[in-house]
């Protein structure tokens, strides 16, 4: 099974560059590590190597970190494991929603924000992995390049079916390398048990396709139904469906969490969770009142609206502030008028922004 390459990264290796290599517990993780080890030893590489693993802390499976301890045991290699310092991802999705309450309540948003991540919004990657990685690396190596090797693969999806397979990074120090790029899931499997590796045990033992969160945006029914059913997911379940419920937002836009698995939920957040629903209907009904011209871009307002649009505006919130029992300001048309004339006002000392 030939890995992907491309002559920038053979130079990097033959260079003695750093390798890190991202270590979820998953199958595409661990073949990678595996396979982009055995290819460094096969090529001379003598410069440093370390396995990553970002610890997304309650949502993540029990096996998954002693799954990478493991691998970085097999192959003799440091494994530096990452957390956020302000809580887990799960701590993130409800600190998400307090912000989310603020900012509705001063007009810094015009509609309510989701606290979920979404497929085009994936804040759990980018705060949690990507970033914090980079940082991490850069620290370690400084003034170097370095080859940050992730284990994904085209047949994942159509948005990895278009990736390089190899390209810089933010920092043009950094090097994102896909070895793995082009393998199926039997070369995937047949990799781990070439080197006498067991792969993740929620694959055999639970029947998932895939290791990530417990729950994870991405995830397909099958696979959340699955993890409803091990005992180790279904208190990070409940407080996922609470959230829901809070929030009037689904876990994946239009799949509630809190249909996987009713039998899990009390009598009470059952009757509460089809209230939420019915909340989120209105709230949807109420907020496709509000034009896009009437939309802040990145955060800000591009112009004064007009006398019918402040109305309009007013009378949305006060209609989604009553819903959730919201502390608003600015609920009538001379309100939102001062409003926007402040955040106008701020945006152009802040980043040149003119009235339009």
């Amino acid at each position: 099974m030939l890995l992907a390459s491309n002559p920038r990264i053979r130079a990097l290796i033959a260079n003695g560059t750093p390798v890190a290599i991202g270590v979820s517990g998953g199958k595409d993780s661990q073949a990678a590590a595996l396979s982009v080890f055995e290819h460094l030893d096969h090529a001379g590489h003598i410069g440093p190597r370390i396995l990553v693993h970002s610890d997304l802390g309650s949502v993540e499976w029990q096996d998954s970190l002693p799954v990478c301890r493991q691998l970085a045991e097999h192959l003799d290699v440091e494994l530096v494991v990452l957390r956020r310092e302000r809580g887990d991802l799960m701590d993130r999705w409800e600190s998400r929603w307090r912000s989310s309450v603020t900012r509705y309540q001063d007009l810094s948003t015009v509609t309510l924000v989701p606290c979920w991540s979404t497929h085009s919004m994936r804040f759990c990657t980018s705060e949690m992995k990507t970033h914090p990685i980079e940082a991490m690396l850069k620290r370690r190596f400084p003034a170097r390049p370095i080859i940050n090797v992730t284990g994904v693969r085209r047949a994942e999806s159509r948005r990895r079916a278009r990736l390089e397979i190899a390209e810089q990074g933010r920092d043009d120090r950094i090097w994102n390398w896909r070895p793995i790029l082009e393998w199926s899931e039997d070369e995937v499997f047949a990799c781990i048990a070439r080197q006498g590796q067991e792969p993740h045990p929620t694959y055999r033992e639970f029947g998932m396709s895939r290791v990530s969160c417990r729950f994870c945006i991405m995830s397909s029914l099958p696979d959340l139904i699955a993890a409803t059913r091990q005992g180790e997911a279904q208190e990070i379940y409940r407080r996922m469906v609470s959230l829901e419920i809070r929030s009037s937002f689904a876990f994946q836009g239009a799949r509630w969490l809190g249909d996987i698995a009713p039998q899990l939920l009390v009598r009470e957040d059952r009757r509460r969770l089809a209230a939420a629903k019915a909340r989120a209907a209105r709230r949807v009904e109420l907020e496709s009142r509000i034009s896009q011209a009437m939309l802040y871009v990145r955060g800000w307002p591009t112009r004064m609206l007009t006398d019918g649009e402040a109305e309009t505006l007013a009378s949305v919130r006060r209609g989604v502030s009553d819903l959730f029992g919201f502390r608003s300001r600015c609920l009538d048309r001379e309100a939102i008028h001062a409003r926007y004339a402040e955040l106008l006002d701020e945006g152009a000392r802040r980043g040149g922004r003119t009235h339009a």
